[in-house]
């Protein structure tokens, strides 16, 4: 899906109707250079202005996974116990699955209790080739 530019843009004006869409701003074109540069060395972070719109769960647990520093990862139980919500495993599995924004909200560094890669919005091939760029090494299940 994300090879076909067509698409993207069709996805973009799906998810937001009332968006003019505009391309070639410079302003624009510094912001997906950060994003590039992020996913080729994801130690320097990413520090974007964000619109995330969610539930008040969602956004702790986005929050949370922001903490997550690249290299590392957590688990649902984790993330569930971090945010005061113990019980809450499969609302936090959820809340990952309903993230939009791949890599500023790093939901790939999510992982089951054992290590294995579970699910994942953007396929689990695409989590974990970004895991191991990032230097994890994730369990084979």
């Amino acid at each position: 899906m994300d090879d076909d530019p067509e698409r993207l843009v069709r996805d973009l004006q799906d998810r937001f109707p009332s968006a003019r869409l505009i391309g070639g701003d410079a302003g624009f074109e510094h912001l997906v250079a950060r994003v590039v540069a992020h996913v080729e060395d994801p130690a320097q972070g990413l520090d974007l202005p964000l619109d995330v719109r969610g539930t008040a769960f969602q956004q702790r647990v986005w929050q949370e996974l922001r903490r997550i520093p690249p290299g590392s990862t957590a688990t649902y139980t984790e993330i569930a116990e971090r945010i005061g919500a113990p019980k809450a495993v499969r609302a936090v599995a959820g809340a990952c699955a309903a993230n939009a924004i791949a890599l500023a909200v790093p939901c790939h560094r999510v992982v089951r209790t054992d290590g294995s890669l579970s699910g994942y919005r953007w396929g689990v091939e695409r989590k974990r080739t970004l895991l191991e760029r990032e230097g994890s090494r994730p369990k084979e299940r």
